[in-house]
């Protein structure tokens, strides 16, 4: 995976010099309680950041299929993750766009300056369409989704996880013409 660079941001894949950073932010319940499914357990050591960072370097890594550093250009701080990956229990091979930032990354523009360009090479390399979903109640996240230009498509039983989520999607179509 190369590196993707905006205005005031390096999209970078992770190395063990982020381990700290990575364990900062997962350590904390106010950013992994947006992850997954509970429980939420928090990032206990260096250890467990390094066997994460590690987890986005196997496998047929690439534009449809990453975890990548979002790091700030003036200040070399990494600031989040952007990433596309499959959708767990997927019937299809449906991809999901998502991001999560450190506490004190948030509200500058951030994700979503990441995530449009990442969207863009995955739609460039092929992806026919992008999913976006989370807890109904993650109006953070959403509100980016909405200025990505994802299409909203509302509070719905979730075809991939238990309980309902609020999705968004585009078609490569959708995307180029948002």
């Amino acid at each position: 995976m190369t590196l993707i660079e905006t205005e005031r941001l390096v999209l970078r894949p992770y190395t063990y010099d982020d381990a700290e950073r990575v364990l900062d932010i997962h350590s904390r319940l106010e950013v992994i309680r947006w992850l997954s499914d509970p429980p939420f357990v928090p990032m206990a050591d260096l250890d467990e950041a390094r066997a994460w960072i590690d987890n986005w370097g196997e496998g047929d890594v690439g534009p449809t299929n990453c975890g990548l550093a979002i790091e700030v250009r003036r200040t070399g701080v990494v600031a989040g993750t952007v990433m596309i990956t499959k959708v767990p229990n997927a019937e299809h091979d449906e991809r999901q766009a998502g991001w999560h930032l450190h506490p004190d990354s948030v509200g500058h523009g951030y994700a979503t300056e990441a995530a449009a360009p990442l969207i863009d090479e995955a739609f460039a390399a092929g992806l026919d369409e992008i999913w976006c979903g989370m807890y109904p109640d993650n109006h953070a996240s959403a509100a980016v989704a909405k200025r990505l230009g994802l299409i909203d498509r509302g509070i719905v039983p979730d075809p991939w996880y238990d309980g309902d989520s609020h999705l968004f999607s585009a078609t490569a179509e959708e995307w180029a013409n948002r």
